[in-house]
């Protein structure tokens, strides 16, 4: 009697938690972004703002590592190492989304604005006469390259970001973008007070 009472509890138990399952699994997906997709569904944005943050980001941290060896400010050193901190490890995680989807993450050392294909897309990149001349330069004459150019290049990925938070389906990637967004555009704010416009 007994048996057959917790053969029946138990069986009572494994029906219910089917079904709170299901509806669990029916609420994620009327939660996620842009009609209902599952929590962990991607789109063709999600692709794209993967592969053209990554090199984005790749030159501002080849930017960014010039500063050490040439900035004359150190807030403006500073600054190039939390650029650094900050980006570093983006790559990693939109990369390793890139490889999950079985898509293609850009080659490194292919990060100029004039690479084949990226026109329009890349919006403030820098191209190799720009990197040249901040490689050149040194002291304040670098410092005000740098955050001439690393502002323009982050308006670029505020720019990207925004795409990406208007029609990425990628929990992770809009949030990822939102980040971006939020954490540039307050370094944007500080380069111009750097440069003395604010």
């Amino acid at each position: 009697m007994t048996t057959t009472r917790t053969r029946a509890a138990l069986g009572a138990l494994t029906a219910i938690a089917a079904l709170a399952l299901t509806a669990c699994g029916g609420g994620d997906g009327a939660a996620a972004p842009h009609g209902g997709a599952a929590a962990d569904a991607h789109n063709a944005q999600d692709v794209t703002f993967a592969q053209r943050m990554i090199p984005h980001h790749r030159q501002a941290l080849e930017m960014a590592e010039l500063a050490a060896g040439r900035a004359s400010s150190s807030r403006v050193k500073d600054l190039a190492a939390r650029i650094e901190k900050a980006q570093d490890p983006e790559i990693g995680t939109m990369s390793g989304w890139l490889k999950a989807w079985g898509e293609d993450v850009p080659m490194a050392g292919m990060d100029h604005g004039g690479h084949a294909g990226t026109a329009g897309a890349m919006t403030g990149m820098m191209d190799d006469a720009d990197m040249t001349a901040l490689k050149k330069a040194h002291g304040p004459d670098f410092d005000t390259k740098f955050l001439t150019m690393m502002a323009e290049h982050h308006r670029g990925a505020v720019e990207m970001a925004a795409t990406e938070r208007s029609a990425g389906a990628y929990r992770p990637a809009t949030d990822l973008a939102r980040a971006i967004a939020t954490g540039q555009n307050a370094e944007i704010k500080e380069m111009n007070r750097l440069l003395g416009k604010g």
